[in-house]
């Protein structure tokens, strides 16, 4: 493998792991909390369709968009339309006390449907021809550091991205120093383990779940974002490619030990796993095979971690258990 191959794996890695890297931080956060919520890819469905119809409405209503606002426009729609998702979720978990998983794969169903529904209505109204584009808001989120596509191609590996990749670090390390040395992630993290022994302690346990999930699934809906404005140019097609990133990225959380900053070096991993075939000369038939090298690993932690059988690297023991104060 020639240096530019192996650079252009490595930007190709980088890329496809920011997406799942966004979907594994947030859902991180909500598993902490003791919600399982697998409805990670149905969240990023909706992050997605949500920035680009921003994006697109405001892009139609004038000649020259202002780049500042179509970023915030996006960023906003993506991240509020997640949000109120994982407040949907929390509300039919926590207090009508429906079922996590049913929940979860409703939402992933639902979120599926809405997204590829108003996509292709947003392809009529721009014309019916061929997918719509949002290319000056995309301009934006893959906008690089000036001269970083002229440098040595070793420093394009960690300098030549859009900006989001860049956030999606920052979230990830925010994270797991938020749950690791501040005392409301410690509570999160009570929460997770023994919310009957947290709520005895006057911790707020409704609350906490309600926001954690909420704002994890506004993290994952970042996510959506970056694949419709970074990774897909600012376009839309009903592929089905979310959805699968989707649920790499709830397999992460376990690879990563349901630890954010885990998360970063296992999504690149991730994203080589995936891309390398191209780079190997692999035929058609086997290329599907390189694909589910990342569950395949996963897999592999998950017996490692059962044959360990140490707390720190077992999931929140108290994950997908409904807790509600009167059946203490």
């Amino acid at each position: 493998m020639s240096l530019d191959q192996f650079v252009s794996l490595i930007h190709a890695a980088v890329i496809f792991g920011t997406v799942i890297l966004f979907g594994c931080v947030g859902e991180t956060l909500s598993e902490k909390a003791g919600n399982l919520n697998l409805g990670v890819p149905g969240v990023m469905y909706i992050g997605g369709i949500a920035s680009l119809a921003g994006a697109f409405f405001y892009e139609s209503s004038t000649d020259k968009p202002v780049p500042v606002l179509c970023l915030i426009i996006a960023l906003a729609c993506g991240f509020l339309a997640s949000a109120l998702t994982g407040l949907l979720f929390s509300f039919m978990t926590n207090t009508l006390r429906v079922n996590q998983n049913v929940t979860g794969l409703t939402i992933t169903i639902m979120g599926t449907g809405i997204a590829n529904f108003f996509g292709g209505s947003l392809n009529k109204l721009a014309g019916g021809v061929g997918q719509i584009s949002v290319s000056a808001t995309s301009e934006v989120f893959r906008q690089t550091i000036p001269g970083a596509n002229t440098m040595h191609p070793l420093l394009q590996m960690i300098f030549n991205y859009g900006w989001m990749v860049y956030l999606a670090l920052v979230i990830a390390i925010a994270a797991n120093v938020f749950l690791s040395k501040t005392m409301t992630g410690l509570n999160l993290r009570a929460i997770g383990e023994n919310p009957a022994t947290a709520d005895a302690a006057g911790i707020n346990v409704v609350l906490y779940k309600y926001l954690a999930t909420s704002i994890g699934c506004g993290i994952c809906g970042l996510g959506g974002v970056f694949y419709v404005m970074d990774y897909t140019k600012g376009t839309w097609a009903n592929d089905g490619a979310i959805e699968g990133l989707g649920w790499l990225a709830v397999a992460l959380v376990i690879f990563a030990l349901w630890k954010p900053v885990n998360a970063i070096y296992g999504a690149y991993l991730f994203g080589v796993f995936y891309w390398i075939y191209m780079y190997l000369n692999a035929s058609r038939s086997s290329q599907e095979l390189f694909k589910m090298l990342p569950y395949l690993v996963t897999i592999i932690v998950l017996i490692f971690i059962s044959l360990r059988k140490k707390r720190e690297y077992q999931a929140p023991e108290a994950l997908g258990i409904p807790y509600f104060r009167e059946d203490r």
